[in-house]
């Protein structure tokens, strides 16, 4: 199974080029699509999910069913018919029961035999473990919980691409680790892109991934591997936290944060910076924000 994206563009009529000759590649198995808020993965997102038309390119989902080459772009009744969608706002009734509401999804999505229905909605309920919580009404559902009965919704018809927009952005540490568990449960057999700006949730769950900004695919691959290829180049230093934007002004500073009063910053260089860095390990966050920041180096010096 394979979704190819080719030469994707999408530009707004404010002038805001939201996808800029994007193309990917994506099999099986869990896909991060990892960016800062405004690089274009919503958007991408949308597209892929027949909800948004697209200026150019082509998109195709291969190896579903015995079928070939499924052209997303046009065909959208075909691809809606083994899609699961969990966009990254969406709107519940807030007086009506779970169990009813997740009835009603099915009998939408063509379920309409009555006793295949109870089944496959009990089943979804007890498999986002919110079976308890069937009867309650979605409107006393904590975040994680509503994020957890999208996912449900999301799993009818036995979808073989599952598309999920930032589906952690707000939840607690104890729900963020149950929704990876769920995902993770989820991806094994079918395609499952998330698109996350949390590192982390890449980190935990993905094979593959991509990192977008502006508009571009700035690198693709496996996690791992990509960190590794910043071995030997990051530094990082603990300054006081005034003297930052002094560091930042002379260094290819890559991020920085608060630790005990002091800051810690990560540069990257092919040498120690100067005397006090200390070379450590990359990790994925590494990856992304020099990703990132050399994109937008890049974008800078073009102006």
């Amino acid at each position: 199974m394979e979704l190819r994206i080719d030469h994707l563009s999408k530009r707004y009529p404010n002038g805001v080029q939201a996808l800029d000759d994007v193309s990917l590649i994506i099999g099986a198995g869990m896909f991060g699509l990892l960016g800062p808020n405004g690089a274009g993965k919503s958007t991408l997102m949308r597209i892929l999910a027949t909800l948004q038309e697209a200026d150019g390119g082509t998109v195709s989902l291969d190896g579903v069913d015995g079928l070939r080459d499924i052209d997303v772009l046009r065909n959208k009744d075909g691809l809606r018919r083994v899609l699961g969608y969990l966009p990254q706002e969406f709107g519940l009734y807030p007086k009506v029961a779970a169990l009813e509401m997740l009835d009603h999804f099915a009998h939408l999505k063509g379920v309409v035999n009555r006793r295949e229905r109870r089944a496959l909605v009990e089943a979804l309920l007890r498999q986002t473990n919110l079976w308890e919580a069937r009867n309650q009404r979605l409107g006393t559902f904590s975040g994680g919980m509503k994020q957890r009965f999208g996912i449900a919704q999301a799993l009818i018809g036995n979808p073989k691409l599952i598309i999920v927009d930032e589906p952690t952005a707000g939840l607690d540490p104890e729900e963020r680790v149950r929704f990876h568990n769920l995902l993770s449960e989820i991806g094994e057999h079918v395609i499952v892109i998330l698109s996350t700006h949390i590192v982390s949730d890449v980190s935990d769950l993905c094979q593959s991934m991509a990192i977008i900004h502006l508009g571009k695919v700035l690198i693709q691959g496996q996690p791992l591997e990509l960190t590794h290829s910043l071995r030997g180049r990051i530094w990082q230093k603990l300054i006081p936290r005034a003297e930052l934007s002094l560091y930042k002004g002379r260094l290819p500073v890559i991020s920085s944060r608060l630790t005990a009063g002091r800051t810690l910053i990560r540069v990257y260089g092919e040498s120690a910076p100067e005397e006090g860095f200390a070379l450590v390990d990359p990790d994925l966050e590494d990856l992304y924000f020099w990703s990132v920041t050399q994109s937008e180096r890049a974008v800078d010096h073009a102006a």
